[in-house]
Parts: C-alpha cells; structure tokens; sequence
C-alpha cells in the first residue's frame, strides 16, 4: 500500500500509476533530494523519466533557485559546448556577444540533463570536471570560473555498452551514476495502462469539449498484450487520436487493430501473487533460471569429475588424456610428485554462482532482446515482492545464495 507522501507527490507531478518498480523509483528520488550527490535516471524512450529530476529539485534546498532541463541529443555538437558552458565575445563566427550557458546560469539550482548518453566526448571532460570541481571555462576564454549546481542525468541508452564501446567515457560514468534510479517500461506496467487511459481519455475529452473515449474488456486485454516500444508517449498520442478522429466513444478490440496493426497478441498468465505476465516475459524467466540450474548443475559435475581423477592413482591416465581434460576443467597445475593436480575455477560454490555467468551465455546467444541488467533487476524484484521483501526466502527461489543477493540489491539500489 502507497504511503499518503507518495500519493500526495503523484498528485502533484500528474503521476499515474501503481507499480512497485515505479513506487521505487519515487522513494528513491524523494530519498536522494536532499543531498547534493548526482543521480543518473535510467529508462526507455517515452517512460516518463523526466519527472524524477523536477520531484528532486522540488524536495530539495534548491528548491528556489533555477531549474533548467537540456536535451544533449537536440543541439548540434558544434554548438553544445557553448550551451552548456557559454562563449566569449568573437570566440567564433557568430559570436557578437558574450553568452553565459547552462553552467552559470543555473548557479545554486539544479541542471537536468537529459539524452546525456549523446554527449560528444570532448563535452564529457568538461562535464567531468565541474562535477568533480564544480570549475568550467567559457568557449575562447582562459579564465576558471566556479559553478554551484545539482547535476541530475538521464539516458535511454545502455551506458554501459556505451563505455565498453568507447562512446562514453568510464570514469565521467561512475561519476554521474552515484545513485541510479530505474523508470520502468509500460510493458511492465500492465496495470497501470487502463489508469492512464482514464487519465489521458478525460483530458482530451475536456481539451476538445467532446466525451472521452472508453475500453471495452477484450479491447483493454488488447492493450496490455501490446508491447508498447513507445511507452507512455505511445499511448497518450494513441489516445489524443482516436479521440479525435473516433466518433464512436467505446472503442472495440478490432478499432485498435486499425491503429496498431502490428500488435500480436501474447498469451497471458497470472502467478499466484495475481501479478500478470506475457508469455514472452515468462519463457525469458523461465530460459534464465533453466541457464542458472544448468551452470550450477555443470560446475558441480566438474567437480564431482576433478575430485575422482584427482583420487585416482592412475597417472597414466591422467597423463594421456591431459589435452581433453585441460579443454574441460581449465589449466592443470601438477604439484612436486607430479601425482596429484589441482583444477583453476573448476568449480564455484553456491555462495560465488551469480548471475554474471548466465548473462554472458544470455549475450553469447541473444537469448533476450532486452538488456540483461535490466532482465537481472526485474527477475530479483519479481521475487521479492513474491517473497514479501525477505531475502532469505528471495535467494532460495532464485537460486542464488543470500550473500549473492545482497550484492545485487546493493548494486542495483533495490
């Protein structure tokens, strides 16, 4: 049940929306506004991310100083470091006069910077050093000057596979990513979607002065099983058109198909917690923990195995068929009598067996078209709410150690 604070901030902000993940996501941001640490808001194009930098500039000392959102991806690289940072007069053709950017104007207030993952990477230095020294220097200017101001970030992209890629740079990363805030996807949200169809569906209706529209139960079933690749916007732009162009106020299953055609329907399922989910969210659940069981299952079969041949007083043995069983088990270090080996990462205990290893077997295969630390988060966010919140009983569905739980809900922020 949502605290009456929640309630009062979604209400504030037009938030709507029962989901866990998003519930998280506000507690997290309402927890961060106070301090002056940066904060990097992940989610997919269309979720809604901008939100959560205004609740923390509201909810925070600088409450009454300047907030100014920038779109990195909609300035053109050749103008952005004079957007953000500013330029002296005559630094560059067009420049008649001196320009204070983002940086200074924003002094004592908070900055969000939104599409951050666009950055050039000569903009990323300059970044990296306000955030560290809070210094900058104009464009055609030598003079250091100083800026106070709460840096919130925000990306559709994986960042990470930006820095692996040389796109973005590692250490400004870690830098910006103090504390990470998660907006879920609508997919994941499906019981949010008929709330928000209400919500956009009178206002339309009170925009255009004509009755909103309405769902029937089948053609609501529809719009759950849609994947949504444009989340929230989607939805709303679908919503302000039928509005629009429907006479018909209820609108049916097959009026739907008109306007996303290429909508196929997943068969859906409820667990017993009456949470519901795809077909295609549960066989990827269903394909990571069979990935999970059977790399366990094979590192305790490697050991089972070492354990034999390493008791085994057959030298000969060992000796001709060292090739194939180095291929299996890894590098063999023989010891003094040449007579007892021991095997490097033959096996790993229960409490060393995470996730990492099945998301690299996940990556090898393109098992899943959504990114695997995002499938990793929803996975131990599922089971603790199945779970009640307790780890314990959370580890022991996942098959994980607790050990190696408390990491992931550390590491993640959960």
């Amino acid at each position: 049940m949502e605290s009456v604070f929640i309630q009062n901030i979604k209400q504030k902000f037009g938030i709507i929306g029962y989901d866990y993940a998003l519930h998280r996501a506000l507690e997290k941001a309402i927890q961060v506004a106070p301090t002056d640490i940066s904060v990097l808001v992940l989610g997919e194009s269309g979720v809604g991310k901008e939100f959560i930098p205004k609740i923390i500039h509201q909810y925070s000392s600088r409450k009454h100083h300047a907030y100014i959102a920038v779109n990195c991806g909609a300035i053109p690289e050749g103008t952005i470091d004079s957007e953000l940072f500013g330029h002296e007069k005559g630094s560059f053709t067009g420049a008649t006069s001196m320009r204070k950017g983002y940086f200074e104007g924003t002094n004592g207030g908070t900055l969000f910077l939104d599409e951050v993952g666009e950055l050039p990477l000569t903009t990323q230095v300059r970044l990296l050093r306000i955030l560290e020294s809070g210094e900058f220097i104009k464009v055609g200017s030598s003079k250091i000057q100083k800026t106070n101001i709460r840096i919130v970030a925000a990306t559709n992209l994986n960042m990470i596979e930006s820095v692996q890629k040389g796109k973005f740079r590692e250490d400004l990363y870690y830098r910006l990513n103090t504390v990470q805030i998660n907006v879920p996807p609508l997919r994941f949200r499906k019981n949010d979607i008929k709330f928000l169809f209400k919500k956009f569906s009178n206002d339309f209706a009170e925009k255009y002065h004509m009755p909103p529209v309405t769902l029937t139960e089948e053609s609501l079933k529809y719009l759950k099983d849609y994947s949504w690749p444009g989340n929230i916007r989607q939805l709303k732009n679908l919503i302000e058109q039928i509005s629009v162009v429907e006479t018909k106020r209820e609108i049916s299953v097959e009026k739907f198909k008109e306007y996303i055609p290429e909508n196929i329907p997943s068969i859906s399922f409820s667990n017993h917690n009456g949470i519901e989910t795809s077909f295609h969210d549960r066989e990827r659940d269903f394909l990571y923990k069979i990935l999970f069981d059977m790399k366990k299952n094979l590192n305790d079969l490697k050991n089972i195995t070492f354990q034999l041949i390493k008791n085994n007083s057959n030298t000969r043995f060992i000796e001709e068929n060292q090739q194939l069983m180095e291929k299996v088990f890894g590098k063999m270090i023989h010891n003094r009598d040449d007579s007892i080996f021991q095997l490097e990462d033959s096996s790993k205990s229960d409490e060393d067996l995470d996730y990492e290893e099945v998301e690299e077997d996940l990556s090898k295969n393109e098992l899943s078209s959504f990114s695997l630390q995002k499938k990793e988060i929803e996975f131990i966010q599922k089971a603790l709410k199945k779970s009640n919140g307790k780890r314990r009983k959370a580890a022991k569905e996942l098959g994980i150690s607790e050990r190696t739980l408390y990491r992931k809900i550390k590491q993640y922020g959960l």
